[in-house]
């Protein structure tokens, strides 16, 4: 194993990673959020907008997946974001038990305002790095995390490692023998929007059950 000067070079790199991923939450994530949204949102709320506008459709199991709760907790979550009209809820047809969750005009606009912060910030930090070699970067990483990730995984599992940020190419995902959260049946596609290839889409919307 390749050592540096001061110890296992592997220890090195993971602190550096960890140090990043760090900086990326607490920097680029809940400071930019509280920023554009004051106190009135928790990062675990702005990913489930987030959620909803990367996919549009889904159920509250979905919900408790993506944010790693309890189907209780992703309801009570969903129902504040609803009382505070950053979502739409609707009833479903022609169950009125189930509901459909939308984004409305007023998180549309703050995740539009945060996203052009975001890529203020991002242009200012990434300024002096050379396209490619970001790239290989990105790329060292996914095969790294595509490494730790269980490869003995169920494929009908989730793997969730992206959050928020999700990527149409995701070497992760090629690799590694999980289903993308924002993929199966296409469910990253708006509603109406075809689907890759085939010019149209037939895809279903996706309803909540309590």
């Amino acid at each position: 194993m390749p050592k540096s000067g001061n110890g296992d070079i592997t220890h090195d790199f993971l602190g550096s990673t960890r140090v990043f991923a760090s900086a990326v939450e607490e920097i680029l994530e809940k400071r930019l959020l509280e920023e554009i949204a004051g106190k009135q949102l928790t990062l675990s709320q702005f990913k489930l907008l987030k959620m909803v506008a990367l996919t549009d459709a889904h159920t509250i199991s979905d919900v408790a997946l993506f944010l790693g709760v309890s189907n209780a907790a992703a309801s009570k979550a969903v129902d504040k974001l609803v009382r505070r009209k950053l979502l739409h809820r609707a009833e479903g047809q022609p169950d009125r038990r189930e509901i459909c969750l939308s984004m409305t005009e007023s998180s549309r606009r703050l995740l539009a305002a945060y996203d052009e912060k975001k890529e203020r910030k991002l242009a200012e930090i990434f300024r002096g790095f050379p396209n490619d070699e970001l790239r290989r970067a990105a790329r060292l990483l996914d095969r790294l995390s595509a490494g730790l990730v269980d490869h003995q995984t169920n494929p009908d599992e989730v793997c969730l490692q992206c959050g928020i940020y999700f990527r149409d190419k995701c070497l992760v995902r090629e690799l590694v023998n999980r289903n993308c959260f924002y993929q199966p049946n296409k469910r990253h596609l708006k509603r109406g929007e075809p689907a890759s290839g085939d010019g149209t889409s037939t895809e279903e919307p996706h309803v909540l059950t309590p």
